[in-house]
């Protein structure tokens, strides 16, 4: 196994999270000059944060971010942060584009964590144990 672990003060992770975050009601308009400025944005707000962009990409009407973030971080509020700016930048840029409320992504988000190695070796490794 040659695994790539960060290692800060008594710790040693590796975590990632595959995050879905979609535009209130669908709406379809995540054109390139709007995608770009988000993933921009997210970019900017990843290099602040000390979290690593491993891929992200854009749909008319979602985006996709796969995500490398501290032990100290919690998804709810990377989420939260994600969301809150880029919206901000957007309307900045975009206020015609968006609705009076301010409102760009949808209430919810999809998060799942993953990992370097399948359910299957973890369990055979902890099964290996003693």
């Amino acid at each position: 196994m040659n695994y790539k672990y960060n290692t800060k003060n008594r710790r040693k992770y590796n975590l990632k999270v595959h995050i879905i975050l979609v535009t209130k009601y669908r709406r379809a308009f995540l054109t390139k000059d709007i995608s770009d400025l988000i993933k921009d944005t997210i970019y900017q707000l990843s290099m602040l944060n000390h979290w690593v962009i491993e891929a992200m990409e854009t749909d008319k009407d979602h985006i996709h971010i796969l995500l490398s973030y501290d032990t100290t971080e919690c998804i709810a509020n990377i989420v939260k942060i994600l969301k809150q700016t880029t919206t901000f930048v957007l309307w900045q840029k975009y206020q015609y584009t968006l609705n009076k409320k301010h409102i760009l992504w949808s209430d919810g988000y999809f998060a799942c964590s993953i990992g370097e190695v399948s359910t299957t070796t973890i369990q055979r490794y902890i099964e290996s144990q003693g």
